[in-house]
Formats: structure tokens, C-alpha cells, sequence
């Protein structure tokens, strides 16, 4: 009998790569992993329309980057970037930064 492996962190830095890339500062790291939560949380409920497949979130020491991998962007960027500007600016209030 076989083992039970978990697919997604079996394929981990071969043909997959990470959905959350920053180095942790350990003062800080829970704050971080709630917050990416969150972030994923919002996005989903928010653009459940837009077909999202994949959410990356990327950290510098003074920057957050976003990337979300939709099937439908339009319905995301909305009639010259309003909704992205709303959705930008929901994101701020969550990060809080």
C-alpha cells in the first residue's frame, strides 16, 4: 500500500512554485501570515466572478505586490481601472499600511 501524500507540496519547487514568496522577519511573521490570509480571503469572496486561479503575494522589506491570475481580467480592471482602484484601495485598509 501506497502512502498519502499531499500533491501540492510534493510538486513544491519542482513544476510549482510558492503562492506567498518573502523572507521572514520573525518579529513580524505571524502579523504576515494573518495578513496573506486575509488578502487571499478578500480576493476570492470579492472577484469570485473573474475566475481566479491563482493569488501570489510577494514581500519586500517596505513593499507588498499582489498578483492575481484571473481568466477574466476585465471583469478585475473594470471601465479604465475604477474597480482596481477600489479594490486597491480595500486592500490598503486591510493591510493597514
Amino acid at each position: 500500500m501506497g502512502q498519502k501524500v499531499n500533491p501540492i507540496g510534493l510538486r513544491l519547487g519542482i513544476n510549482r512554485n510558492w503562492t506567498s514568496r518573502w523572507f521572514p522577519n520573525f518579529a513580524t511573521m505571524s502579523d504576515n501570515i494573518v495578513e496573506d490570509h486575509q488578502i487571499r480571503k478578500f480576493l476570492k469572496k470579492e472577484l469570485y466572478y473573474a475566475g481566479i486561479s491563482d493569488i501570489i503575494i510577494e514581500r519586500t522589506a517596505k513593499k507588498l505586490r499582489v498578483t492575481v491570475v484571473a481568466a477574466r481580467p476585465g471583469i478585475i480592471i473594470g471601465k479604465k481601472g475604477a474597480d482596481i482602484e477600489k479594490i486597491k484601495d480595500k486592500l490598503k485598509k486591510i493591510v493597514g499600511k
